[in-house]
C-alpha cells in the first residue's frame, strides 16, 4: 500500500486489534484508501458477471480459538459457472462453523479452492473439502518452510476427493 496506487481495499471484520492492523489503518488514512469492513453475507460487485460472495467471518458466530486465523475473511469469487473459494488462514474449527452455516446449500461448492491455512494440518477436513468439491486446490506455501506446510495428511485428503 505504501508503494502501489490503491483506491480501495476490502478486509473481514476485525475482532482483535494488533499492531499490524494499526499500522494498516493508519497507512490507509495517510494514503486516503478507502477500507470497506465486509463480513458474512455481503456481496462485493466487481464488474458484470463478477462479484464477491463474502462468507466469514460472521459477527454472529465469532470464534475465540485462535481469533485472527479462524476470523479470516473467507470469500468466493463468482464468474458465470466458474468460482474460486478463497478460505485464508481458517483451521478446523472455522471450517465446521461454516459447513454449519451453509448446510444443506450449495455456496461452498467451487471450481477452485485456495486451501487453507498454506495446507496446515489443523484445516481442510474431509467435511469441508467435501463440501467445496473443488477441481483444482491450490496451495499457498514456500518451499523448505519451516511449517512443513502442505501436511502429507492433507495432501492425501485432497488426492482421496479426485479418485
Amino acid at each position: 500500500m505504501e508503494e502501489l496506487n490503491v483506491q480501495n481495499v476490502i478486509i473481514g471484520k476485525q475482532f482483535e486489534s494488533c499492531e499490524n492492523y494499526m499500522e494498516f489503518i493508519k497507512i490507509a488514512k495517510q494514503r486516503n484508501i478507502k477500507v470497506h469492513v465486509v463480513e458474512a453475507g455481503k456481496r462485493v460487485n466487481m464488474e458484470k458477471d463478477i462479484y464477491f460472495d463474502i462468507l466469514w467471518p460472521s459477527s454472529n458466530n465469532m470464534i475465540n480459538e485462535n481469533i485472527l486465523n479462524n476470523n479470516s475473511l473467507v470469500c468466493k469469487i463468482v464468474y458465470r459457472n466458474f468460482s474460486i473459494l478463497f478460505t485464508g488462514d481458517i483451521e478446523e474449527i472455522a471450517e465446521r462453523a461454516i459447513l454449519e452455516k451453509y448446510q444443506n446449500t450449495n455456496v461452498l461448492k467451487s471450481t477452485i479452492l485456495k486451501v487453507a491455512h498454506h495446507g496446515s494440518k489443523s484445516s481442510s477436513v474431509k467435511e469441508f473439502l467435501n463440501a467445496v468439491k473443488p477441481r483444482i486446490a491450490l496451495i499457498g506455501v514456500g518451499k523448505k518452510n519451516n511449517f512443513g506446510h502442505p501436511n502429507l495428511k492433507v495432501l492425501k485428503r485432497l488426492e482421496r476427493m479426485w479418485k
